[in-house]
């Protein structure tokens, strides 16, 4: 590997090391798609169907699906057995839950403890929110999981060969917001709208 490979800025270049790790271990090429459903079982992750959950009421669904449908991305709990839970909302593309299935996968992999629900409280800007997170363990899992499904060399050698966001995405079976994101941390956004 050559220092060209990895994104400028000690913390991206960090997340880039880990999520290589994780494509090493998958073992994928850094310029393939990397499918984060296969990799979820060695992370001891479950990915259960949403139609598979029993006992939600009538109004509970329709909330899920319907007006709530864009305020959750998918959720995991540990089981007595030591494996998680993970459930992906069935309205998202499959592009939006492989990101949603990476991150959940980096927490395993990275070492993070389970957020747990906590009393509905608010926030020092008075935004109610009703659980307990790490900011700095989300931000490093959904990261890593970006770095994994767009590697930084891979995305750079596109952008050289002037592939578009979207073709970028396509390729890597992710979203085209996901592939802006990693142009943007990774300080390719400038040379990448220069160039279309």
């Amino acid at each position: 590997m050559f220092v060209s490979d990895l994104p400028p800025g000690e913390k991206w270049r960090n997340f880039e090391l880990k999520a290589l790790g994780l494509r090493d271990f998958a073992r994928v090429r850094s310029d393939l798609p990397l499918n984060p459903f296969d990799l979820a079982r060695f992370a001891n992750l479950i990915v259960c169907d949403f139609n598979q959950i029993e006992g939600l009421s009538d109004t509970a669904l329709e909330h899920l699906l319907g007006p709530a449908s864009e305020k959750w991305s998918g959720g995991a709990c540990s089981l007595p057995n030591g494996m998680k839970l993970v459930i992906l909302n069935p309205k998202h593309s499959r592009t939006r839950t492989n990101a949603t299935l990476m991150e959940e996968i980096c927490h395993v992999f990275l070492g993070h403890e389970p957020n747990r629900l906590s009393i509905v409280t608010k926030d020092d800007k008075g935004k109610v929110m009703a659980r307990d997170y790490r900011k700095v363990d989300e931000e490093e899992a959904y990261s890593v999981g970006a770095a994994s499904l767009v590697p930084y060399a891979a995305l750079k050698r596109f952008v050289l060969a002037g592939k578009s966001a979207s073709e970028i995405a396509a390729h890597f079976r992710v979203s085209r917001e996901l592939v802006e994101y990693r142009l943007k941390v990774t300080r390719l956004w400038q040379f990448y709208k220069r160039s279309r």
